[in-house]
């Protein structure tokens, strides 16, 4: 059986998933795509969570992208100007709530971002320079705890604005457009869409 791949630019406002039972309206991915039935999001991005979304119709291949061998980068807009201190306490780990318990986050991958990635806008406006400046950081986790990157930004006094998954693997969100999805053979280099 032949399996289908998609990689998606996941919008501000959709849920990663493609059925809701609760009675509030939410946006969901089928409204996104015409996917084949049993596609399924590798992991997940919250509701107000930007950019990379991998799915497949393999499960094996799913269990295999949510594991630690592979790394998720996130690029973060932070409230203030985030500083080399706070970027080097990420890289240790930072002490974040889950579950109801205290947990440690693993050292990651974390640096500054000087210049200011082009997204474009998102579909609510986070904010304006009237309340105080606002900066970036890349921050590459292999673990996947609830709100994470979000908790470790903010436990260093910089909490997140705005969070856009860049990268899951060898896969690059590149140019996507917000809301564009394309269909790849697999997931193992998507560098031809640059």
């Amino acid at each position: 059986m032949s399996h289908h791949h998609f990689i998606l630019h996941k919008p501000y406002g959709y849920l990663s998933q493609f059925i809701y039972e609760l009675k509030r309206k939410k946006k969901l991915l089928g409204e996104l795509h015409d996917f084949p039935e049993g596609t399924m999001a590798i992991g997940r991005l919250d509701e107000d969570s930007e950019g990379l979304l991998l799915l497949t119709t393999d499960g094996k291949m799913s269990e295999y992208i949510r594991s630690r061998k592979v790394d998720k980068e996130y690029y973060v807009q932070v409230d203030g100007i985030i500083t080399q201190t706070a970027i080097d306490e990420i890289k240790k780990g930072v002490e974040i709530g889950f579950n109801g318990t205290k947990y440690i986050t693993k050292p990651c991958e974390a640096r500054l971002i000087h210049k200011i990635p082009n997204f474009g806008a998102r579909g609510k406006k986070i904010r304006d320079e009237r309340h105080g400046p606002t900066s970036w950081a890349s921050i590459t986790v292999n673990e996947g705890k609830f709100r994470q990157v979000r908790k470790m930004t903010s436990a260093v006094g910089f909490p997140t604005l705005r969070l856009v998954r860049v990268r899951i693997g060898n896969v690059h969100l590149n140019n996507l457009q917000s809301g564009e999805v394309i269909e790849v053979e697999n997931f193992n280099s998507n560098d031809n869409n640059q």
